[in-house]
């Protein structure tokens, strides 16, 4: 099953090479699980007047760079939090459900536009506290790596 994170905004290079780093690892460790590979889509910030204008080109823009990718994730504040092992198994129902991509997608400073929002599998928060997008790039990165290892049996994750 091959995943997609989609993030409006550019990295910084400390950030880039962290998410780079946990992307390799994914790659790596989700070969022999059916997951992967793993390719990271950054998009520029819309320039468009207002808030809501500014969410539907986002949100059309991360839709097209989702690509073919049968079950979205959008990252919001709103969504639902879950644990490490919760996330793996979630991304396990969904592997072993027949789907053929997963797509992660991570809006802009104003949030994420009904076109992102509407037909979302699952709305993820990776917690209460607010977090700069590019931390949230590489966390989420580290935890699709974190679930590759919980569900290959690796030690990396001990809970």
């Amino acid at each position: 099953m091959r995943l997609v994170v989609a993030a409006v905004g550019r990295l910084k290079d400390a950030e880039r090479e962290l998410c780079e780093r946990y992307s390799k690892r994914f790659d790596a460790a989700g070969r022999s699980l059916c997951l992967g590979p793993l390719t990271i889509t950054e998009l520029s910030e819309s320039r468009a007047a207002g808030a809501d204008a500014r969410k539907a080109d986002e949100a059309a823009r991360l839709m097209k760079a989702a690509g073919t990718a049968d079950v979205r994730v959008v990252l919001d504040e709103g969504g639902k939090a879950l644990s490490s092992e919760a996330f793996a198994k979630w991304i396990a129902q969904r592997r072993d459900g027949g789907a053929k991509g997963l797509a992660f997608l991570i809006g802009g400073p104003d949030g994420h536009g009904p076109a992102a929002l509407d037909g979302a599998a699952l709305k993820l928060s990776l917690g209460p506290m607010t977090l700069p997008h590019g931390m949230a790039r590489a966390v989420l990165i580290e935890q699709l790596y974190r679930a590759a290892t919980i569900l290959s049996g690796h030690p990396y994750h001990r809970a």
